[in-house]
């Protein structure tokens, strides 16, 4: 490696390193006890009462490398996963990835998350994508109320996407998801008299993304910005006449910029913001009734369009369901790539904050990304999570 490392090398490379600096520096002193019980994307208990988190799961292990923040980043064969329109802008004919990752490691040995999707460019402007998303809560023993051995149980939940593409211009692109959705948690049992069955639903994903050359700084800027509206679908219920509850419908908005320092050396910054469109749990008193806040209990349109008005703490708890991913990417002669970043989510709205590193290698058609998550494993059940891609794209145009 020291044979191709130049002064403008090493130079990318200390900017990246100062900035993972700063970045971790401030953190670290802002956690807090970690309380309630974990969700399936990691957050601690919370207000916001959603099916299926695992869809907030982000599989691919580049964008998990820089905090989470990726809807406005140049795509790669993963573009679906965070903003289905990016993939008009991919450049090879098609492509694949596969993605691991272990899951929550530091309370249990056997969830783990799986990923696979491909996408098919139709001509110059219109690409199509599909994508199988697995995930798999392990062994859970069970037993009846005498403690009797009932055997063993593998709740799992899956999700099976078609995506299209379209450009529009040189600059811009929107792009959509079909998504089926079933969460088999545990089948076949009875609870307060009623069979519980899987979880059926169906959502659709609304995307756009612009990107554009120019002139930043004295180098060679491409400057991005990304939307997508993910998870806009029917309740899901469990039973036939119990509750039914809101997909995690989710707002990520985001933006990046790459710098081209010259033909060898490229360096990309991406901040992403994300809010839950679903309802905030209000505040009830003793007798049921609701003493601040909104009813819960409405459709899902207008859970969307309320849920950025209806918590009890007002405007400023409304900022609290904000999250915040930060990114930084090295990227040296479209072959070898370091990474980092910071996620932020508020201590009242599921408490996850930790420092993202990772690293990508290309050969030929080939890519392999890794990432690494950095928290204090007494205080996040996150610590030390890891996450895997593999990447081939066949065909340039």
């Amino acid at each position: 490696m020291i044979g191709f490392m130049t002064k403008q090398n090493y130079r990318c490379i200390g900017m990246l390193f100062l900035c993972l600096a700063a970045v971790i520096a401030f953190p670290e002193a802002a956690y807090s006890q970690v309380a309630g019980n974990t969700q399936a994307n990691g957050s601690q208990s919370n207000n916001l009462v959603t099916a299926v988190p695992f869809l907030l799961v982000m599989p691919d292990a580049r964008t998990g490398a820089m905090g989470d923040a990726g809807v406005a980043v140049y795509p790669d064969a993963n573009a679906s996963a965070i903003n289905p329109a990016k993939m008009a802008f991919l450049n090879d004919r098609s492509g694949v990835s596969l993605s691991y990752t272990p899951w929550l490691r530091s309370l249990t040995s056997d969830i783990n998350l799986a990923y696979l999707s491909g996408y098919y460019r139709l001509d110059e402007r219109n690409t199509v994508g599909a994508s199988f998303r697995f995930f798999s809560l392990g062994e859970i023993p069970l037993t009846d109320n005498n403690r009797q051995d009932l055997g063993t149980y593998s709740p799992n939940e899956l999700a099976f996407d078609v995506s299209y593409a379209r450009k529009f211009g040189e600059e811009f692109s929107i792009g959509t998801t079909l998504r089926y959705i079933n969460s088999n948690l545990s089948t076949g049992k009875f609870t307060a008299g009623q069979q519980i069955n899987a979880g059926n639903s169906v959502a659709v994903d609304v995307s756009g993304f612009y990107t554009t050359e120019t002139w930043l700084f004295n180098t060679d800027t491409r400057l991005s910005a990304g939307l997508n509206i993910s998870n806009i679908g029917t309740k899901m219920g469990y039973t036939e006449t119990g509750s039914k509850y809101f997909l995690p419908s989710n707002l990520r908005l985001g933006g990046a910029a790459t710098f081209s320092a010259d033909d060898l050396n490229d360096f990309t910054v991406a901040l992403d913001f994300n809010k839950l469109l679903v309802p905030t749990q209000p505040i009830y008193n003793t007798d049921g009734s609701i003493s601040s806040g909104v009813d819960p209990n409405r459709s899902v349109p207008a859970g969307i369009f309320g849920s950025f008005t209806d918590a009890p703490g007002g405007f400023s708890e409304e900022l609290q369901e904000v999250n915040i991913g930060a990114g930084l990417e090295y990227l040296y002669d479209k072959k070898f790539a370091l990474r980092g970043g910071y996620f932020y989510e508020s201590p009242n709205k599921g408490n996850r904050r930790y420092v993202t590193l990772g690293a990508g290698f290309t050969y030929k058609q080939t890519t392999i990304n890794f990432s690494y998550l950095l928290a204090s494993v007494d205080k996040s059940p996150m610590a030390n999570t890891l996450r895997f891609s593999l990447l081939f794209n066949f065909g340039s145009n």
